[in-house]
């Protein structure tokens, strides 16, 4: 016991001493102490104004989505124009360094100030730390969301699919493409990375907004249904590489054949590449996750995965999105598909919002206001866009040769909606630096035109061409011919 004494009284001892020690140098060095405390301080109010921003994101996301919901529109419209309410277009609640907008523009800061004691001179620094940590949370949500596209996507299907919806899906890309790109360039002088940027949002096709009209119309599993998803999954591929391709070139800054083609072989390459290995690999992958016996085991396992081809991408120059897509793709033709789908959802429903409010948020409407002179020439470039948007793909139907019972117009009709596919373009676009404001806001208003003009269009397209068919059936002998008939002589 005496000898424990004494230890406890030597230890005792000892911290009193270094305390001494370090009182006296901090007091020689007031400046690293204060700053020290600034920096805790200053962490904390970052965290508040990130839970602050995540507060309004998803009450606008909700409340948007279920909107939308409710008349018969995409959620993710909803999402969007959320979006836009909060952000720098109307009540500011949620703004961003890189849209021109500074603390003092923000209402979360000032609500920081006012509650959170957030000092006049914390403000840019905080305003700025608060932002970055909100991009990069939509950075991770486009991620996911690919990922996820990818997973519910059939690779096998994707090989299966004829040739007419092959056809339908490259003129699909290549026209508006084209015409978009040349049109921006020629007519409205806008330079030729932004051009592009803007002609590759127009290639985009929704899968989900069609694919959702058509089970309404049960005309999905038709011909012209089975085309027209066929192609709008093969459009999805093709767009995300063309994105990665694009993407790739505004980080160069230039724009030279030997890069693009250097790029476009080079994301080919990659997207085919990890298919291959990872349809190699999948069945040791899933072998080792049916081995682990902790939680969320298939989850964390593909996301590793996920990430892991993400970042190879990033390290060759290419889009994170593409090693994402490429691994939902090659995950999808696992046993292990409907458990990860389930899984994957929550992740995505907390992370995907804050990708398309932000787009939305960073959208500054206000350069579409004719009253502005300046503003015009923005808006006139939303009209083209929208314009060779809905032209671009409504000739893809008639692409279709040798088969005059189809409903060809439907199909060009079914591939009109750019939606989340198109958001995505535009996200990105703006992530990147490579848009202007007018440019920006002109995708988003092309993007939000395609996808409610769409449905009603390919509501009524179907029911005409039911009209007529119906009209051109000759009944049976005895004068009647019942819906079930007349829906087989449809399905023929």
């Amino acid at each position: 016991m005496i000898f424990f004494a004494e230890d406890m009284a030597d230890t005792i001892y000892s911290m009193h001493w270094h305390l001494l020690i370090s009182q006296s140098w901090l007091s020689h060095y007031p400046v690293l102490a204060a700053t020290t405390e600034s920096e805790g301080e200053s962490n904390t109010l970052v965290l508040a104004g990130v839970l602050l921003s995540l507060v309004v994101i998803y009450f606008a996301s909700k409340l948007g989505g279920e909107i939308c919901s409710r008349i018969n529109l995409p959620p993710v419209l909803g999402e969007l124009v959320g979006g836009v309410l909060i952000g720098v277009s109307a009540f500011r609640l949620l703004v961003f360094p890189d849209s021109g907008c500074s603390a003092d523009d923000s209402l979360i800061i000032s609500f920081l100030q006012n509650t959170a004691d957030l000092a006049p001179e914390m403000t840019e620094s905080v305003f700025a730390a608060q932002s970055e940590v909100i991009s990069l949370l939509a950075e991770l949500g486009v991620i996911i969301l690919l990922f996820e596209i990818g997973l519910e996507s059939d690779l096998k299907e994707l090989i299966r699919v004829g040739p007419q919806a092959a056809i339908v899906a490259v003129v699909g890309v290549i026209a508006p493409f084209a015409a978009g790109t040349a049109g921006l360039v020629y007519l409205f002088n806008v330079p030729a990375i932004p051009a592009i940027f803007a002609g590759a949002a127009l290639t985009a096709t929704s899968i989900g907004i069609t694919a959702k009209v058509l089970a309404e119309l049960g005309q999905l599993s038709s011909k012209e249904g089975q085309i027209i998803i066929g192609a709008a999954v093969l459009d999805d591929v093709l767009g995300i590489v063309v994105l990665a391709v694009v993407a790739s070139l505004v980080k160069t800054g230039e724009i030279q054949i030997a890069n693009i083609i250097y790029l476009i072989i080079g994301a080919g390459t990659f997207l085919i590449g990890a298919i291959l290995i990872g349809r190699f690999l999948s069945p040791y992958l899933i072998g080792l996750v049916n081995e682990m016996k902790t939680r969320g085991q298939i989850l964390l396992t593909s996301l590793i995965f996920a990430f892991s081809l993400s970042y190879i991408a990033i390290a060759i120059h290419l889009e994170a999105i593409l090693g994402a897509f490429a691994v939902g793709l090659i995950l999808a033709e696992t046993e292990k598909r409907k458990e990860l789908e389930e899984q994957v959802i929550p992740v995505a429903d907390i992370l995907v919002p804050i990708f398309f409010v932000c787009v939305g948020a960073k959208t500054d409407l206000s350069v579409l206001n004719p009253a502005v002179p300046s503003n015009r020439e923005g808006l006139i470039i939303a009209t083209f866009l929208i314009l060779v948007a809905i032209l671009g793909k409504v000739i893809t139907g008639f692409t279709v040769f040798g088969q005059p019972q189809l409903n060809k117009l439907s199909i060009g009709v079914g591939m009109i909606p750019r939606g989340e596919v198109g958001l995505v373009f535009a996200g990105v676009g703006s992530a990147s630096g490579a848009l202007s404001e007018a440019t920006e806001a002109a995708i988003i208003m092309m993007v939000i035109s395609t996808t409610f003009i769409a449905p009603p269009l390919l509501r009524l397209v179907f029911q005409q061409t039911e009209t007529n068919i119906q009209a051109n059936i000759t009944p049976p002998a005895e004068g009647i011919s019942t819906q079930s008939e007349t829906m087989d002589k449809l399905q023929e």
